[in-house]
């Protein structure tokens, strides 16, 4: 599917420049999801009065939020964990330039079984599926209980995770990613309660509304955009466009169809771990 991974208020950060073998690469981005910063401010507030001194951040890619977070609570400490290294140097980057470079770890590593909990804070924004290898939508469900186990009692998990908004056509799905499914995600109301089978309750429910998409969307297209209309006859000209070509036809496809929720969990006390049946 597409990465779910706006900015008005640019972060400081060191961005990725253009070189001449083609175009800049998510400048435009300071979150990989649809999330804006007026609901980005909010969320760190909450995370933030739980008081976490540890923060996990799975699937990072460059840690925009957990850096916040960080900013947020100066007694924290946070480890972001992702397989992009160029991600996670703009993480590196970014985390000098705001002074969080001694409190901040980004490890280049799968997160699949990983030992790195249990942290007061957990954050995976988009990226449930680094923590499974089931097919969708198995994997939620098999990441919601990672999620539990590598959360400390008390503590916080909030995980963005795509869902339908309404049953995706026929029509739809074939305009979307390869081999999209109607099974694919869940409605919204089931990925909730799988979360609370998983041994969480949820604080807060929210998604990410039009606004929001489409100013992700556009950030994550336009440096190439603006790339390709100046260098068309560029040697990377051709696949630039037939990328970008082919990833907005998706989008228009799932535009409104593909939402993303933010479900802040609190951990339920005591933990019993799932046992299938």
């Amino acid at each position: 599917m597409s990465d779910v991974t706006s900015e008005t208020e640019k972060p400081q950060n060191t961005r990725n420049t253009r070189t001449d073998d083609g175009p800049p690469r998510l400048t435009r981005l300071a979150f990989h999801n649809p999330l804006s910063e007026a609901r980005a401010a909010g969320i760190v507030r909450r995370l933030a009065g739980a008081g976490p001194r540890t923060v996990l951040d799975i699937g990072c890619g460059w840690g925009e939020l957990m850096l916040r977070v960080l900013t947020a609570v100066p007694e924290a400490r946070g480890v972001g964990v992702d397989v992009n290294a160029r991600d996670l140097d703009r993480g590196r980057r970014d985390a000098e330039a705001r002074g969080l470079a001694e409190r901040v770890e980004f490890v280049e590593e799968s997160a699949v079984g990983t030992a790195r909990g249990p942290a007061d804070l957990v954050l995976c924004l988009g990226a449930s599926q680094a923590l499974s290898t089931a097919e969708p939508p198995r994997h939620t469900v098999e990441a919601l209980r990672e999620l539990r186990r590598l959360v400390a009692d008390g503590g916080r998990v909030l995980l963005g995770d795509g869902f339908w908004q309404r049953p995706p056509t026929t029509a739809e799905l074939a305009g979307m990613w390869p081999e999209a499914r109607a099974d694919e995600h869940y409605d919204l109301a089931t990925l909730v309660d799988h979360a609370v089978a998983a041994g969480f309750r949820p604080e807060w429910t929210e998604t990410a509304n039009a606004d929001e998409w489409e100013e992700f969307e556009s950030a994550y297209q336009a440096d190439a955009e603006v790339w390709l209309a100046g260098h068309g006859d560029h040697q990377p000209a051709a696949a630039t466009r037939e990328r970008l070509d082919r990833h907005r036809a998706q989008w228009m496809s799932y535009r409104g169809v593909l939402g993303i929720a933010y479900l802040t969990l609190v951990p339920l006390v005591p933990f019993v771990p799932f046992v299938p049946a």
